[in-house]
């Protein structure tokens, strides 16, 4: 039976295709469509973005609430917080990078032409028209997790990261916020330290280096040096 199947229906001629603009309106009609498709998908992409750090943001609340209101919490708890937001660091740049890809493809066009409508220049680039059809063709990220995850990071991830640190070290450093660890000796405070450090069957010294090495990390990242290639290359307005 015809159609059945999902298979075409046509009689001995080629698959229909749509046919190309063959007038300059056309073609004006097909770009402002195809502007319009791509400030949508960037801007969901760009709302998945908020949500995530809006997510990182309440974990950080919640665990300081919970961690420093009482000193039965466990030191613990803040270690698992800054785990949480390394999770959704991971997630918020896998995101960014869409964003980004989208992004780029929008920016290609208003530079290029509609900057060129409003302000003629010499100097736009020759094949901004060529890049947009191989994206379409062929997607790719233009730029690696580890650029991405920089990104957020330097935006909004590592002040989060340092709000956690200095409140683990609170807690670990305050004989009000602990309860059940042994307490501090004044005349030898990082011996005691360290001691109140372990977790379970973990040495203290361990998760003193697994977090002085986990920031250490984080700040090489953060503040590593700035590549302005692609899109921080034009204007100082991005996410």
């Amino acid at each position: 039976m015809n159609g059945m199947q999902g298979e075409p229906i046509h009689s001995g001629e080629r698959p229909f295709s749509p046919p190309l603009p063959s007038a300059p309106g056309e073609l004006i009609t097909v770009v402002a469509h195809f502007h319009r498709a791509e400030i949508g998908r960037m801007a969901g992409w760009r709302a998945r973005i908020d949500m995530t750090t809006n997510w990182a943001v309440t974990v950080v609340a919640g665990m300081l609430s919970v961690s420093l209101s009482t000193p039965n919490a466990h030191h613990g708890v803040l270690l698992f917080a800054m785990l949480l937001v390394l999770l959704l660091l991971s997630i918020e740049a896998r995101r960014y990078r869409f964003f980004d890809f989208y992004r780029t493809r929008v920016r290609l066009l208003e530079r290029n032409y509609y900057a060129q409508v409003f302000a003629p220049r010499a100097d736009a680039e020759a094949e901004w028209a060529w890049r947009i059809g191989t994206d379409l063709r062929e997607p790719r990220f233009l730029i690696s997790r580890k650029t991405a995850m920089t990104r957020r990071l330097r935006r909004n991830y590592f002040p989060m990261f340092m709000v956690l640190l200095a409140a683990w070290v609170l807690k670990i450093s305050s004989s009000r916020l602990l309860q059940e660890e042994v307490p501090i000796d004044p005349a030898k405070p990082v011996p005691g330290i360290i001691q109140n450090l372990s977790l379970g069957p973990i040495p203290g010294w361990i998760v003193l280096a697994a977090v002085l090495a986990f920031y250490a990390w984080l700040a090489l990242l953060t503040f590593a040096p700035r590549d302005l290639s692609g899109e921080l290359g034009h204007g100082d307005v991005h996410v």
